[in-house]
């Protein structure tokens, strides 16, 4: 498997990934799905569950490198005793921050870890700030401590015989397809792939999105102190008409709450 990268050319800048940090990924989302000729309702994110192993680190941004692993089958060390080598050159040659998106050959039923204390540690020096991996981790306090964030299936206790099957190739993780260098946004809820086409207005839209819904409907909604159930269902009836109205003033579109 080579290891040249594909690296498009960033559209947003370093600092413009931190700012989409403070944001969750469903406010990512809400601000995307105003942009995008894509089908929110199913494209672009996770459609099985996955789970987040590290909430308190907050969401985690940055360009896919994908991997591919089969962690119980040791055949693969012998076809390529040179992979991990290979692989981390691959890894290196892309511009963080990078998330490192793992398919798991052996989903659903995962037998051992691809993911522990040594490997955050390492891809952490090569500049990832995560993985998403369809299979097991382990040794979460100590990936927490190196700084690496995980999504995964569960956890696990062994590490299996893991090295790399495959890498800068298309995934599939949680019914998803990623491809090299694609835009992540994780978190807790799940994680999206951001389009090429998306990215330079989404970080604007997700803005608006989210001052729309402090300005009318959340405002309405923690205000009815004092008010009857009428007059708080016509206050809240008025403000979600001018969050429409606002959506569709600036993106023109329908929103569908």
């Amino acid at each position: 498997m080579s290891n040249e990268s594909n690296t498009k050319k960033r559209v947003l800048t370093h600092g413009q990934l931190l700012q989409m940090k403070r944001w969750n990924t469903p406010t990512i989302y809400n601000g995307w799905e105003q942009i995008t000729t894509h089908d929110s309702t199913r494209d672009c994110f996770n459609i099985e569950e996955t789970r987040d192993f590290m909430p308190q680190m907050g969401p985690m941004v940055g360009y896919a490198v994908t991997l591919v692993i089969e962690p119980s089958n040791g055949k693969h060390r012998e076809a390529n005793p040179n992979s991990w080598n290979e692989y981390f050159r691959y890894v290196a040659s892309v511009p963080g921050p990078k998330i490192v998106v793992t398919q798991d050959l052996e989903k659903p039923k995962v037998f051992a870890s691809g993911w522990g204390e040594v490997m955050a540690n390492t891809h952490k020096a090569l500049g990832c700030v995560g993985t998403i991996t369809d299979g097991a981790i382990r040794d979460v306090e100590w990936m927490t401590n190196a700084g690496f964030k995980a999504l995964a299936r569960r956890l696990c206790v062994g590490h299996g015989k893991v090295c790399p099957v495959k890498w800068n190739v298309p995934v599939e993780v949680f019914g998803r397809r990623v491809e090299p260098d694609a835009l992540i946004h994780a978190d807790q809820h799940g994680f999206l792939v951001i389009p090429d086409e998306d990215q330079s207005r989404v970080l604007e839209a997700l803005r608006f999105m989210d001052a729309n819904e402090c300005d009318t409907v959340i405002t309405a909604a923690r205000s009815a102190v004092g008010l009857s159930t009428e007059e708080l269902l016509a206050q809240i009836a008025q403000a979600l008409g001018d969050f429409r109205s606002n959506t569709k003033k600036k993106f023109s579109s329908e929103i569908g709450y």
